[in-house]
């Protein structure tokens, strides 16, 4: 089962500010979001889980880009 969870969800999980999620999405470091409708998005929480767990794991900002990449990838041949 796939669960989404909203931005605030995001911001709390991973300690961060607004600005800081929009940074590090910008760089790659957090997988991106995913349209819930008209004006409405959303985060796949399993992507965001494997993220912080790299972070835990001490992997650098250069390997949770590929994570992240990964993920995406891996998202667009799940759901096509």
């Amino acid at each position: 089962m796939i669960q989404i969870v909203k931005l605030p969800t995001v911001l709390e999980k991973f300690c961060i500010s607004r600005s800081l999620a929009f940074l590090h999405l910008s760089k790659g470091l957090l997988p991106p979001s995913i349209s819930l409708g008209e004006r409405s998005k959303g985060f796949i929480l399993s992507e965001l889980d494997a993220v912080l767990s790299a972070r835990v794991a001490g992997q650098s900002n250069d390997q949770i880009k590929a994570l992240v990449k990964s993920l995406v990838e891996k998202r667009k041949g799940d759901f096509q």
